[in-house]
């Protein structure tokens, strides 16, 4: 039999749980011997055994002279649970099929090369360019410090976000509203622009099927001049709030912030007296926060793409026409001058959420 199905299998089971095992990748294991599969395992979150310690805990004896296929390099050092590695080398492992080295400097082809050193045949590369999608969070807080920046509106067929009143409820159909509660149960944090709360109001709260999930993502306010009302719903709810802000806000508004429950940030402003993104994402990086939903507004969008920040658009394109030149776009910020300079998405992919569409891409990388 190929060992195509066997990678696949270990790629399905990284992906159920994909963005949700943060600060850590998502990985997928499965032991095979005699063509057949005798243990699989996954990693669950932070405390819990590694795929690969899963699956051979799973296949007992029967892991001795296996085959293993892992969507992530075998680790090398002690953290929580025992260097992987060396798991399969006491388990009698006879050969390592993984997709990609990790990353990680303390691993970063020390898992294989221990591997080989123990006689363990390993083979690169297998399933690498879905391993790294799945993790692509995960691999570009390692490569930058700074986490995984996906950018999501919905918008008119016009490109609008809301009516010439500012009303935004709703623009996009139950179907979208459903798809995106569960979308925040994967991500580590979700920002907004204050003007954002101040019009909206949002909880910004994981609620797929309109019930609350104990992994609720960090919810995120940009606020340069201090605005957000000490009882906006974004700092309520029980779950972690940060505010980010500038020495333009007062001392007793933070003290009222941080009152009500939410963690404030005194960071560097830019040129127009915003709060510095890049400033923030080094901030959210520092805490291991992987992946960050922006959920807007036009300005803040604006303002991320204005300066090569957005990793990746979730766009959902709305079949109504708003119109109304005093109508808020979906991206505000200063655009391209030219044609020339609009940015562009790669590995686009379009699909139905109800009435709407769901256009999904990579901003491309700008010359």
């Amino acid at each position: 039999m190929s060992d195509a199905p066997f990678m696949a299998r270990a790629l399905e089971l990284a992906r159920e749980l994909k963005g949700r095992t943060s600060p850590n990748p998502s990985v997928g294991a499965v032991l095979v011997r005699d063509g057949r599969v005798v243990g699989e395992g996954r990693y669950e979150g932070r405390g819990t055994p590694h795929a690969e310690a899963a699956a051979i805990a799973a296949a007992g004896e029967a892991a001795r002279g296996a085959t293993l296929y892992v969507t992530l390099e075998p680790c090398s050092h002690h953290g929580s649970t025992p260097p992987c590695a060396d798991a399969a080398i006491a388990a009698g492992i006879a050969e390592v099929h993984f997709s990609h080295l990790d990353p990680d400097e303390r691993v970063s082809g020390q898992g294989a090369r221990r591997l080989e050193a123990a006689g363990i045949r390993t083979v690169a590369g297998e399933g690498e360019a879905e391993a790294r999608a799945i993790n692509e969070a995960y691999l570009h807080l390692r490569a930058t410090g700074r986490p995984f920046v996906v950018a999501k509106f919905a918008a008119s067929l016009d490109g609008k976000i809301a009516a010439t009143s500012g009303d935004s409820r709703w623009v996009s159909g139950p179907e979208t509203l459903a798809w995106s509660r569960e979308l925040r149960t994967r991500i580590d944090a979700i920002a907004v622009g204050v003007n954002t709360v101040l019009i909206d109001d949002p909880q910004l709260t994981a609620r797929p099927g309109d019930r609350p999930v104990a992994r609720q993502p960090l919810r995120v306010v940009l606020d340069s001049r201090g605005r957000t009302p000490a009882d906006a719903k974004a700092l309520a709810c029980g779950t972690p709030a940060l505010v980010a802000t500038t020495e333009a806000s007062s001392g007793s508004w933070r003290r009222d912030v941080e009152a009500a429950g939410a963690a404030v940030a005194v960071l560097a402003s830019d040129a127009e007296g915003r709060v510095s993104l890049p400033a923030l994402l080094d901030r959210l990086g520092a805490d291991g926060v992987m992946t960050l939903l922006i959920e807007g507004g036009g300005v803040l969008l604006g303002s991320l793409f204005d300066e090569g920040l957005v990793n990746k658009v979730h766009a959902v394109i709305a079949p109504m026409i708003i119109g109304g030149a005093t109508a808020p776009a979906a991206v505000a910020g200063r655009g391209a001058e030219r044609m020339a300079g609009a940015l562009r998405l790669r590995d686009v992919t379009v699909e139905h959420l109800g009435a709407d569409l769901l256009v999904t891409g990579y901003l491309e990388k700008q010359s």
